[in-house]
């Protein structure tokens, strides 16, 4: 389940809860819903075996399982933050796997069963660059005209290489080709970007802020490398961890710093840091709560001005 606070705009970069009170006018809350999908990359249409850093686990939240309904995942995720915020609408985020990777039939299905909650405001799915069509965008864009929809795609990375190291299965052409057939049928893109893959320099990273501000995205989600359980990519760092460069606390702020200096002034940001729970992670174990990340990186940037 993905808090979405009610901080105020900082100076120093666009806080996507502004997006969210220009756009409402309340209080909302994303609510994250398991709709039961897979992915090219483990139902062997590209890959059996996902992306060499993905357990799904590590991310959804633990009422979000598949077996329960869409509508009771939802119902779920209202009494959990009902009790404090009697007055909160909500976005029905479809977070597990590619949640446009189905027939339309059932995506319909699936995205107005969310929709028939009174307090559901709009969807947000998160999807791969290869997983939309032209009639998929089609399906959006008419839903879009009753309610707010986002589409959120896993970028990960500029580079082409890198996408073929982690197993991605597609291109950053992709992505682009993606992200502009997705905003010219009047839908706002949050892209996803994890900083510190193996193999890419900092200036490699750096580069990725940008081949993203030349894209038309909305908001923008980024994350440090993490190292998950049950992944081939713990597997090869237990092998050889020495073939691995993981970013330490100070690193990683002071290189999101320097990214938000090269970002587009007008993206927003959704989230600097990802946060899995402490028995899924392997390496590095930074034991800070997002809140204490962004204090962290906010001192930095003050400092810098």
């Amino acid at each position: 389940m993905e808090a979405v606070t009610d901080r105020k705009q900082s100076a120093m970069y666009n806080d996507f809860s502004i997006f969210l009170q220009r756009r409402f006018g309340v209080k909302v809350q994303k609510i994250s819903v398991n709709g039961g999908f897979t992915c090219p990359n483990r139902d062997g249409t590209k890959a059996w075996h996902g992306c060499t850093y993905c357990n799904n686990a590590a991310f959804s939240p633990a009422y979000c399982g598949s077996e329960a309904s869409i509508s009771a995942q939802i119902d779920a995720g209202i009494r959990f933050f009902g009790h404090k915020y009697p007055d909160m609408h909500y976005l029905a985020y479809f977070q597990s796997y590619s949640n446009t990777y189905a027939p339309l039939d059932t995506l319909r299905r699936r995205y107005e069963e969310a929709l028939a909650n009174g307090k559901v405001l709009g969807l947000v799915i998160a999807t791969r660059p290869d997983c939309i069509s032209e009639a998929t965008l089609d399906l959006l864009a008419g839903l879009a005209e009753r309610c707010f929809v986002m589409v959120e795609y896993g970028v990960e990375t500029t580079n082409d290489s890198t996408l073929q190291r982690i197993n991605r299965g597609h291109t950053f052409a992709e992505s682009r080709q993606a992200i502009c057939s997705t905003v010219v049928r009047n839908i706002p893109v949050c892209a996803h970007l994890i900083l510190g893959l193996p193999g890419e320099s900092r200036s490699d990273i750096l580069n990725h802020a940008d081949a993203i501000s030349q894209l038309p995205v909305t908001a923008l989600k980024l994350h440090q490398l993490q190292i998950h359980t049950d992944t081939a990519m713990a597997a090869a760092y237990t092998a050889n961890p020495a073939s691995f460069h993981l970013l330490t606390v100070d690193e990683y702020i002071a290189l999101v710093a320097d990214f938000l200096a090269r970002l587009r002034k007008d993206i927003y940001i959704e989230r600097f840091v990802s946060q899995a729970p402490p028995e899924m992670v392997v390496a590095p174990k930074w034991g800070l709560k997002n809140h204490e990340f962004t204090a962290l990186l906010t001192r930095e940037l003050r400092r810098r001005r």
